[in-house]
């Protein structure tokens, strides 16, 4: 039975991901590596109304945005998978919320498994190691998630005091 395995691919820790796949997923896995833009764009778009008005004659570069934006996911999927080095489908999605999307593809693939990244505070071990978006996806996929460091983990040294009521 073929397995699936989705790999969010993101600007700051796909290479991470990407390799924890090929480590941990066997050769008969189908491989899909997922980018989602967020609302970095949307905030692109609301930031040029902004600063030439609403009611400025001149055109939003809305496909300016949207063509930079999926070139730019396009280039990155195609790094991922030559990194990988095997066949691999890749999709990219564009959402406000990129959690959410993140969830939603691995529902709609059917995956085994979800490969993400530590996303928040890296210098130390914890539960801020998660970001908001990695934390989302941690607590929401329908599949086990492979959480990866993006470099090497920090060392025990650096677990967090307990709280001062904790004996």
């Amino acid at each position: 039975m073929a397995r699936t395995v989705v790999v969010w691919v993101d600007e700051g820790t796909w290479p991470a991901c990407v390799d924890a796949a090929k480590e941990w997923a066997a050769d008969n896995t189908e491989m899909v590596l997922l980018h989602v833009s967020g609302s970095e764009m949307a905030a692109a778009h609301g930031a040029f109304a902004g600063l030439l008005g609403r009611g400025s004659r001149r055109d939003d570069p809305d496909k300016s945005f949207d063509a930079l934006a999926e070139s730019s996911a396009a280039e990155l999927l195609d790094r991922a998978v030559r990194r990988l080095g095997r066949p691999a489908a890749t999709t990219h999605r564009s959402a406000p919320r990129v959690e959410h999307e993140v969830v939603k593809a691995t529902e709609e693939a059917g995956a085994d498994l979800l490969v993400c990244a530590r996303d928040g505070d890296r210098s130390r071990l914890g539960p801020r190691s998660l970001g908001p978006a990695a934390r989302f996806a941690v607590d929401h996929a329908p599949c086990p998630v492979l959480l990866v460091w993006p470099e090497p983990a920090p060392g025990l040294g650096t677990i967090p005091p307990p709280p001062p009521h904790h004996p």
